[in-house]
């Protein structure tokens, strides 16, 4: 007798929980959305307002537009993020394959020293990294960006992806191998199919901070030419005066990307996530 069945209380108490978590997660966002259209005395009298008639005001966006390029901003960020993304997903999983797949002197201590990454921050390397990309003509470059945010996330995808590739079975890249496929089709067609949700995971594990990040955009490419837009959205943070209006716009205009692709990837992330937690 089967005593596993799902009982439907815990699926509803499942559910509310997700959207409570949702509204919790999504609401510093709403705030930031709500007072980028916003005069700045209603910013700080009403914060939690909705903008009407007397607070609406576009002045923020005005500002982000005419001050500094914000598009070009925008592309090096979507740029470095996309690239990075690409190689980090193409070389963790042609890492992790190899790992999980071939038995070869070495493998386990192969696997623990690229997991290394995960333990050690690589901002700990700073120095080096700026000296190293000094000595090879990259530093005011997107180039710089995406090899170190490549190498950043690298030991995590090699972890989950190893992981997930371990279970694909053995009889079906046989039977691959018997018809004449090789090593190179027996990866791209059979086994990265079957660990999508692990490569959406991954992903979005690395889309946010790769995205969101300041500090080797600050060291590695602060020219004018190559801001990402977190960078460029502190021209509106002074020691003194801070234009809220620009910085909740210049916010805003950033998590929409963000959003669009966690939406885009939330389903094969939950099942990449939530895999092999339940029988």
């Amino acid at each position: 007798m089967n005593t596993a069945r799902r009982n439907p209380l815990n699926t509803v108490a499942a559910h509310a929980a997700l959207i409570t978590w949702t509204v919790i997660a999504l609401f510093p966002v709403a705030v930031i959305l709500i007072n980028s259209f916003k005069a700045r005395k209603a910013i700080f009298r009403e914060p939690l307002a909705l903008p009407d008639a007397d607070s609406f005001s576009m002045i923020g966006y005005q500002t982000v537009m005419k001050q500094g390029d914000f598009l070009l901003y925008f592309q090096n960020s979507f740029v470095v993020t996309v690239a990075s993304l690409l190689l980090i997903l193409l070389f963790g999983a042609m890492a992790a394959f190899a790992l999980s797949e071939y038995r070869f002197r070495g493998n386990t201590l192969m696997g623990l020293y690229l997991a290394l990454g995960i333990m050690i921050p690589i901002r700990i390397g700073t120095v080096a990294i700026l000296e190293l990309m000094v000595e090879t003509g990259l530093v005011n470059t997107l180039a710089a960006l995406i090899l170190v945010y490549t190498a950043q996330g690298l030991p995590l995808a090699v972890f989950i992806l190893s992981e997930f590739m371990r279970q694909v079975s053995d009889d079906l890249k046989n039977a691959g191998r018997i018809d004449g496929m090789s090593e190179y089709a027996i990866f791209f067609k059979l086994v990265l199919p079957l660990v999508r949700p692990a490569m959406a995971t991954v992903a979005v594990f690395n889309m946010i901070p790769i995205w969101n990040d300041l500090w080797f955009p600050l060291i590695l490419a602060p020219g004018e030419a190559t801001k990402t837009l977190t960078l460029g959205s502190q021209v509106f943070i002074g020691q003194f005066v801070t234009d809220w209006n620009a910085v909740l716009s210049a916010l805003s205009l950033a998590i929409l990307p963000v959003l669009v692709l966690y939406v885009i990837f939330s389903r094969q992330l939950i099942r990449g996530i939530t895999s092999g937690a339940v029988k």
